[in-house]
């Protein structure tokens, strides 16, 4: 599918309320769960996608919109979210998520891009030349990539109980 901004919008809009249906109210079980060290729990990615409404999509995006050269874009922390969160409940960090989102949705909108513009370019730190359009995806498929973490983690917490049925559960494994 070709990225179209309208349908990438309707999707970010879409996730704090996803998130929101699918972890509010849960017990600590659910939202701090994991698949072992060095893995995140669902409480533990929205704490993530915070830090990436505050330094990584649109913040890319106004820069390669910008006059400032060079483009070069600065690394994102990707453990930041672990300490600064730990604290935090998760009510309150979904609150965020929905308000930090629905702000970038505003400013993304306000940009007024045109064709010509999703060829723009900057530079990663790692991965070189991207463009507009690149970060623009790529903040959609992340949303996508979370929500899909968060439903595995959860899922794989009765890899054990579902027994027999492991044998139709095969993303448990």
């Amino acid at each position: 599918m070709r990225y179209k901004i309208d349908n990438a919008i309707e999707v970010l809009k879409r996730t704090p309320i996803v998130l929101e249906t699918l972890l509010s109210g849960l017990p600590d079980d659910w939202i701090h769960c994991n698949e072992g060290p060095d893995t995140w729990s669902p409480f533990q990615v929205v704490g993530h996608l915070i830090v990436n409404e505050e330094t990584n999509f649109l913040v890319r995006a106004k820069m390669i919109l910008s006059n400032q050269e060079p483009k070069l874009l600065s690394r994102i922390s990707m453990t930041s979210h672990l300490d600064r969160f730990k604290s935090v409940p998760l009510v309150d960090q979904l609150i965020l998520l929905k308000e930090l989102r629905s702000q970038n949705i505003i400013s993304l909108s306000s940009f007024s891009i045109v064709d010509t513009d999703f060829d723009r370019i900057a530079i990663h730190p790692e991965i070189g030349v991207v463009n507009l359009t690149n970060v623009l995806s790529a903040w959609v498929a992340h949303d996508f990539i979370h929500i899909g973490q968060i439903t595995r983690v959860m899922a794989k917490q009765y890899k054990n109980e579902v027994g027999p049925f492991i044998k139709y559960l095969t993303r448990l494994n």
